[in-house]
């Protein structure tokens, strides 16, 4: 049987923009609570990084969430910009870890894969995808949907964890 629902931080990190996105789940429901982005600006890139960290904290303090989730870090062919990307991920997850959060971490394939069905789906596709799961009346702006994509994505690995079916999955892990 599955405990009551919990309340779930899904996190996109960038270094210009960070998503998040809260939700409660009982690993198949899901209610939209909040979401946003957090735009960070400026050149001095430590600066950034505590903006991330400090606002994240925030976020977690007033929404309350019992556990994260959040991307991995992917390599493409821009390696400065995959450090940074790294650099801003190890910032939120500290803000998470801080507050004692379990954290689960998910590649962007397969947050795809667990919201439209498709592990090759577009930024478009992913908003109009949360927009109908969560029964909003507005369209997340990209890092936000993002972010609750990688929530639901979480919620939706629940059930499988409770019922220590797998201590790891597919695309993704859990700490």
């Amino acid at each position: 049987m599955l405990k009551t629902r919990q309340r779930i931080l899904g996190i996109d990190p960038g270094s210009r923009s960070t998503g998040y996105g809260i939700i409660d789940s009982d690993g198949f429901r899901h209610r939209y609570i909040d979401s946003g982005f957090i735009a960070v600006s400026g050149d001095d890139f430590p600066q950034r990084l505590s903006n991330i960290f400090s606002q994240l904290s925030q976020v977690i303090a007033r929404c309350q969430p019992q556990c994260a989730g959040i991307e991995q870090v992917f390599v493409n062919k821009n390696i400065d910009s995959a450090l940074k990307l790294g650099q801003a991920r190890g910032a939120a997850i500290c803000a998470a870890a801080q507050a004692g959060l379990a954290i689960g971490e998910y590649t962007p394939r397969a947050i795809k894969k667990a919201v439209v069905g498709n592990g090759s789906a577009d930024k478009q596709q992913i908003q109009q995808m949360m927009k109908i799961l969560l029964k909003l009346d507005f369209l997340p702006q990209s890092d936000e949907a993002d972010a609750l994509a990688i929530a639901v994505c979480h919620a939706n690995h629940m059930p499988l964890k409770r019922a220590g079916i797998a201590t790891q999955v597919r695309g993704g892990r859990w700490r």
